[in-house]
């Protein structure tokens, strides 16, 4: 009877052991964890090293936190900048827990530290902004700004809650959706200006470029021709110097040869002319046989009367002048 009674509270303690935390004498702490023991509500050590430890049961409760890194990532908020432009910042916070007393007096769980260390971030984001333009924000300058905030963000919160602020990161920094799209037109403006400035300048070199290009052009055609000009000058003096000494070897074959050539410029084709005695071409058709001979082959000479002159042609309307050159 005795035996089954003491095998029924053992089991009985086993149960209460596992089921009722309260009743147990020992708890584990984590190598993520930190814990501190109350007794009746108050504070009476704080536990940091990982294992297992010792509680008085029923008068000493135990509360853990984690001591790993924590991130608050909260909503976007809108912010007006120095050159009171309105900006929207998306934010995330990087914290741990380092006062574990501390913090259970103030914040006493993570969500409730959150959102008491969001208003501590926002306060000093503000006020950094506030200093600022907007191009310092979405510029390098960005990344100093943070450090800034963080630094001032982690002082208040380490003295207030115990919470020791990591890091401070803008996510995104943009404008408001009502003014993102007159930015956009301003942008677009001005990025057409920029264009329109190249384009004259570009404008303003070809003309340029077309200009000097256009003078060597005239100066290379102008050395050209006057060498052409010499050259062919040249030409010409000793083409009429080969003449001069080829005809000054018989002067009246010379003489000839123009008469002809004369004869055949101011002559129509097919018309017949009277040549007086004293042309020069008639001298030298009646001076010459040999010469009249070799041309009569070539040409169609009238023939000669009794007394040596031409005879006459009826059909011809008036006497050709002499064609002496």
């Amino acid at each position: 009877m005795n035996r089954s009674y003491i095998i029924g509270g053992v089991a009985a303690a086993i149960i209460l052991f596992v089921l009722f935390p309260p009743v147990r004498p020992f708890f584990t702490v984590g190598e993520w964890e930190q814990a501190i023991v109350t007794q009746f509500g108050k504070f009476k050590r704080a536990i940091r090293e990982p294992g297992l430890h010792w509680k008085t049961p029923f008068i000493e409760d135990v509360t853990t936190y984690e001591k790993r890194i924590l991130s608050s990532d909260s909503q976007p908020r809108d912010y007006l900048t120095l050159d009171k432009k309105r900006v929207v910042v998306d934010l995330v916070t990087r914290w741990r827990i380092s006062d574990p007393l501390q913090f259970f007096k103030t914040a006493n769980n993570e969500s409730r530290a959150r959102f008491l260390l969001d208003d501590i971030v926002f306060s000093e984001l503000r006020q950094e902004l506030a200093s600022r333009n907007f191009g310092e924000i979405i510029s390098a300058e960005r990344e100093a700004a943070m450090e800034e905030v963080a630094k001032r963000a982690a002082k208040k919160a380490a003295g207030q809650y115990g919470i020791a602020v990591v890091d401070v990161r803008v996510k995104r920094a943009d404008l408001p959706p009502e003014v993102q799209q007159s930015v956009f037109e301003r942008m677009r403006a001005e990025r057409e200006r920029i264009a329109k400035r190249y384009r004259s300048e570009g404008a303003e070199e070809s003309a340029k470029i077309r200009a000097i290009t256009d003078r060597e052009k005239t100066i290379i055609l102008a050395e050209a021709y006057r060498e052409s000009q010499k050259l062919r000058g040249d030409g010409d003096g000793e083409a009429t110097a080969i003449y001069a000494e080829s005809y000054g070897q018989d002067p009246d074959f010379y003489g000839f040869v123009r008469s002809l050539e004369a004869y055949e410029k101011f002559m129509p084709t097919h018309s017949t002319a009277i040549l007086s005695e004293d042309s020069r071409l008639f001298r030298h058709l009646s001076s010459s046989q040999n010469t009249i001979g070799s041309l009569g082959e070539q040409t169609t000479s009238p023939k000669l009367g009794a007394k040596g002159a031409p005879p006459k042609v009826t059909d011809a309307t008036s006497a050709a002048p002499d064609a002496t050159p």
